[in-house]
């Protein structure tokens, strides 16, 4: 979900839930801690360098029972993040602590916002002579293919 569909959708609704993957939720009490901008670049296994930059959301359960963000605080934090940061119209991920933090895609089912696991993948799949074949059985790269 991009943070212009985001802005959108929080118009449409009364509350700001987000569901865990496992379908329990993030506290409703739990308190947007930063809104930022993540950049990454790196180098992939195929010797590829990539940039790639996401709008980041920091979801904290403070154990503050009588606090509830509503739609409107969150559009207001998202725009003066906008505003100060140079914010673009990115992709959002978002952090939020389980056993460890944990990093998530962001959708929304026409009620609830949903965090989906990230995965990891090969981006030079065809310099490792991975196929389509391989990758349903093997998630890692074959040795000497300078892949790995």
């Amino acid at each position: 979900m991009k943070l212009s569909e985001i802005k959108e959708t929080l118009k449409t609704v009364e509350t700001v839930n987000f569901e865990l993957p496992n379908g329990t939720f993030v506290p409703e009490y739990f308190h947007v801690t930063e809104v930022g901008l993540i950049t990454k670049n790196f180098i992939d296994c195929g010797g590829t360098v990539r940039k790639e930059t996401v709008v980041n959301f920091q979801l904290w359960d403070a154990n503050d029972y009588d606090h509830r963000l509503k739609p409107q605080k969150l559009i207001h934090i998202i725009e003066l993040s906008q505003k100060v940061l140079g914010i673009e119209d990115y992709e959002i991920e978002v952090e939020y602590q389980d056993t460890t933090i944990g990093k998530y895609d962001l959708d929304f089912n026409g009620k609830n916002f949903i965090l989906l696991n990230k995965h990891t993948a090969c981006l030079a799949q065809e310099q490792c002579g991975i196929t389509s074949e391989k990758t349903k059985t093997s998630n890692s790269c074959t040795p000497g293919t300078g892949c790995c």
